[in-house]
């Protein structure tokens, strides 16, 4: 590898213009298929407040000279853009327009990262399935450089999202599987009874992931609903991570990966503190007796994390880099969140000298792209070339005088 940075965008989105996923629906949902997606333009044609409109316009006319959102599902235009910032490698999530910005559709039935307990059983993995099978055939394209993520709805039907897993680790869906973020009335992710799919995930490989995006449904459209919204949607995506963790799955399933994306890491190191104490049995979980807080686990909580999790924290605020020695500097990925306008396409290059240039050289690389080489197991080697040619420099990231000491 050359002395160019390697970076790997662990926070990246593809998906199809909605009429174009109807060929992967099974036919017999099709007609749900049509149904939904009228009902959809319906909906979209209500959104007309000003702002939501003056931002649309402004935010085409920003990525119209980058090929619009049309990277969203052309490999070449994403090959053309992820050069153009430096971007070696990307790990690459459903849902590329999620929030109507750019004429890309969510994945089908509301199977990407909406998807929840309340989803409809059957729509929800023929969406999920839908998707998956054209991001097998999309990443393809540059099967070196792109590793996509398989929807796996694991809810409803634990048998079923075991031979959707095997199905992704036997297609070439290499950055491993998503699975909702909110349970609902379903067991949550502490019950043995997703057993099979931990096993199958550990064996094959797959890293599991849980992604940021649904949030509280029991507000109404009151005052400060979005705000109340937005400052609570980080605690449902990190809900799983304590479910799984404090659950023992990660005792039961040493070889499991599991990878939190966009949600930020400042939270980790104070609800890590807070884990281990009560594991150690302070004060205030005396009465509880000391096995309360250690059922099925032999470690430290915090000894699970630094072992089993990566905070694929995209695009990270200064907390994340001050905080990155506590959050764990092996633990932390960073992503650019392609093609969402929350994220740093395409000013990247800014971006991270904004948020790098103070950082030392060897904590940036891991930041920036070895740590999630060694999760996802790219090929380091098949990268370099790649690194060569469109790689940031030092200085680029970090200025003329180089990486701080």
């Amino acid at each position: 590898m050359s002395d160019k940075y390697l970076l790997i965008s662990t926070d990246t989105h593809a998906g199809l213009p909605p009429e174009q996923y109807r060929e992967y629906i099974d036919p017999k949902y099709r007609e749900a298929f049509d149904e939904a997606q009228a009902a959809d333009v319906t909906a979209a044609a209500l959104v007309a407040e000003d702002d939501h409109q003056r931002f649309l316009a402004e935010w085409n006319s920003e990525i119209g000279d980058h090929g619009g959102m049309e990277g969203a599902w052309d490999p070449a235009v994403r090959t053309k853009e992820m050069d153009a910032e430096g971007v070696a490698a990307e790990v690459v999530f459903p849902d590329a327009d999620a929030a109507g910005v750019g004429g890309v559709s969510g994945s089908p039935f509301g199977s990407g990262l909406n998807s929840s307990g309340d989803s409809d059983p059957v729509l929800v993995m023929a969406g999920a399935q839908a998707h998956n099978r054209w991001a097998a055939e999309f990443c393809q394209n540059d099967p070196e450089r792109r590793y996509g993520i398989a929807i796996v709805p694991a809810l409803h039907d634990v048998a079923a999202a075991v031979a959707e897993a095997e199905w992704a680790a036997e297609n070439g869906l290499r950055g491993g599987i998503m699975i909702p973020t909110k349970w609902g009335s379903y067991p949550a992710y502490n019950d043995p009874v997703y057993d099979p799919l931990w096993s199958v995930c550990a064996e094959a490989g797959l890293v599991v992931h849980t992604h940021s995006g649904v949030g509280p449904t029991d507000y109404t459209w009151a005052p400060g609903f979005l705000a109340i919204y937005a400052t609570e949607a980080y605690w449902w995506a990190a809900r799983p991570l304590w479910a799984l963790l404090l659950g023992g799955v990660f005792e039961r399933h040493p070889k499991l990966r599991y990878a939190l994306a966009e949600n930020g890491a400042w939270w980790v190191p104070d609800i890590l503190t807070r884990m281990d104490a009560k594991w150690e049995g302070d004060h205030s979980t005396r009465k509880f007796g000391p096995k309360t807080f250690r059922d099925g686990m032999t470690m430290k909580p915090s000894e699970y994390y630094h072992r089993n999790v990566w905070m694929a924290s995209s695009v990270m605020g200064r907390v994340e880099v001050e905080r990155r020695h506590e959050i764990g500097v092996e633990r932390l990925m960073w992503g650019h969140d392609y093609p969402h306008p929350e994220g740093t396409w395409p000013h990247t290059r800014e971006w991270l000298r904004d948020r790098f240039a103070d950082v030392p050289e060897a904590d940036t690389r891991r930041i920036l792209g070895l740590n999630a080489a060694e999760l996802y197991r790219f090929d380091l080697a098949r990268l370099a070339p790649v690194v060569d040619r469109i790689g940031l420099t030092v200085e680029d990231v970090h200025g003329p005088a180089g990486a701080a000491a």
